[in-house]
């Protein structure tokens, strides 16, 4: 394993047991609260202790922890991927009902990538998701890794969280939170002992049977999954799929790498659910099939960077034989890898190779040419060929997602001699961008990077402070803030509604830390 965290302190978890205590409005280190009402049925929206409101904020509190922690990863491409199969299931649970409006609105549905090599995605609280690069890593196709994500989607549509939260004692909240950190750390640990070491000292230890959902709940989530990824137009078969590669491979091994596992157990049933599925549901196409085999190339690579392992997927390049995908898989793992080595030669030997192979299949994917492109402009960019992946770029530069946004701003950044108006017309839609995206640190930061290059040192530092607050770093924003209030200040000449932009935010943010504040001195 690599990138194994230590966020997971004492303190990290303090601060979100503190939020569920804030939350359920009970004390840290309270005797559990035992339920005065029935337990909510299979399909009860919600409960009167564990509402909307108290599963976001506790999912919120979780996710500023997780963004600090380095096995977090924000990769643009691979993302967008997932987003790419991620956002119809969203809008199949919506059509099915699946999604209240009220957990429509409240809820952050949102997808994260965790840069680790075991096979495992989670549910979090208010509607985050988990996928470990591992689990991109070992699906062949789309349709099983949307499998997975209809199943974690469904977990949280039905609130299988809220309901394992209020069902048998009730435990208090604050020991939930502190758990599901711990099992976010235990899940890149293949030792028992770090397990322990990290619900040690917390009521966590005495309810890790309230958090692993029940069999009814599994079985529950692969139901409505089936029909949420079907609905979306991702084939039946992806389901039964992943299901039998994940008993297979741990029928033969059991080393570990699947901790997906451990709170998801396969049983006979849910397989033979699974695979009695397929006979009531419509035939589907495969499709996106290149694009996969692109973002799994880039998520073996990327979920392993070490020297060693790396070079591993660099002799790829040996592979010549095989299915059109076999060879495009190798071709884009050692292009990436040779990347990342600096052998840049390969590199560009392997990305010509990838887009022969893509651009010669029955049927083209402009998306798999499209990501396989993006990756030579970053490997042109590593190696400062700013001009040539200029070039590169070309026929994607009016392009307005995400990876295209960062890409051309990165390369405005880098062209010699720079130029201001390329540059401002990137910060520009960098700024239309954050507006409707507000929680994107990294696009923060590359704007930042953007409005310094041009002199517009209030512009700079505002951005720095948003990606700060982004992560959940109020203290650093803080500073940043005042930075920005001192140019102001400074005799220079500055712009009156930037310099009102940064002290209306300063404010709003000093409110944000002092709320924090004050609420953990209540509860000292």
């Amino acid at each position: 394993m690599t990138n194994r965290s230590k966020l997971w302190s004492p303190a990290a978890l303090r601060r979100v047991a503190l939020a569920c205590a804030l939350a359920l409005g009970a004390p840290l280190g309270s005797a559990p609260a035992f339920a005065q009402n029935n337990l909510p049925a299979l399909g009860d929206p919600d409960s009167a202790d564990f509402g909307v409101g108290t599963e976001r904020k506790i999912g919120d509190e979780i996710m500023r922890e997780i963004r600090r922690d380095p096995a977090y990863m924000d990769d643009p491409l691979l993302l967008e991927y997932v987003q790419s199969i991620w956002q119809p299931l969203l809008a199949q649970a919506r059509t099915l009902g699946n999604i209240t409006s009220e957990i429509d609105q409240r809820f952050a549905w949102e997808p994260f990538l965790v840069r680790d090599a075991s096979v495992n995605a989670f549910a979090l609280p208010g509607g985050y998701v988990g996928v470990h690069l591992g689990l991109i890593a070992i699906t062949a196709n789309r349709d099983e890794l949307a499998s997975v994500l209809a199943h974690e989607m469904s977990h949280v549509t039905q609130r299988h969280i809220a309901r394992s939260v209020t069902s048998g004692k009730r435990q208090s909240l604050a020991s939930m939170a502190a758990l599901v950190l711990g099992l976010l750390a235990a899940s890149r640990s293949n030792s028992p002992d770090a397990v322990n070491a990290v619900v040690a000292g917390s009521q966590a230890a005495a309810i890790q049977g309230q958090l692993n959902f029940s069999r009814d709940m599994e079985r529950e989530a692969d139901r409505v999954g089936f029909a949420v990824m079907s609905g979306a137009g991702f084939a039946p078969a992806g389901m039964a799929s992943m299901f039998e590669k994940m008993e297979q491979s741990t029928r033969l091994t059991d080393a570990g790498g699947f901790p997906y596992l451990r709170t998801h157990p396969l049983t006979s049933q849910r397989i033979g659910e699974a695979r009695s599925r397929l006979g009531t549901a419509p035939p589907v196409r495969l499709a996106g099939a290149l694009e996969h085999t692109v973002a799994e190339a880039r998520a073996r690579v990327l979920m392993d960077t070490r020297s060693d392992a790396l070079r591993v997927r660099q002799a790829q390049d040996a592979i010549t034989t095989g299915t059109l995908a076999e060879r495009l898989l190798a071709a884009c793992e050692s292009a990436h890898a040779s990347s990342l080595l600096r052998d840049w030669a390969r590199a560009d030997a392997g990305f010509a190779r990838a887009l022969s192979l893509a651009r010669s299949a029955p049927e083209r994917s402009p998306r798999a040419e499209r990501a396989i492109v993006f990756e030579m402009v970053q490997s042109q960019l590593s190696r400062g060929e700013a001009a040539k992946a200029g070039e590169t770029f070309r026929p994607y530069a009016n392009e307005r997602s995400r990876p295209a946004l960062l890409l051309g701003s990165q390369l405005a950044l880098a062209a010699a001699p720079l130029d201001d108006a390329t540059i401002k017309a990137r910060a520009s839609d960098l700024q239309t961008w954050v507006a409707t995206h507000p929680n994107d640190s990294l696009a923060w930061t590359v704007l930042g990077q953007a409005w310094a290059k041009v002199n517009q040192p209030l512009r700079a530092l505002r951005a720095e402070a948003e990606a700060r607050v982004a992560l959940g770093d109020l203290v650093g924003a803080i500073d940043r803030l005042r930075a920005g209030q001192r140019v102001a200040r400074g005799g220079g000449p500055v712009d009156f509604i930037d310099a009102s932009v940064i002290d209306a935010r300063l404010r709003d943010v000093e409110t944000q830390r002092k709320q924090l504040e004050a609420d953990e001195k209540a509860l000292r």
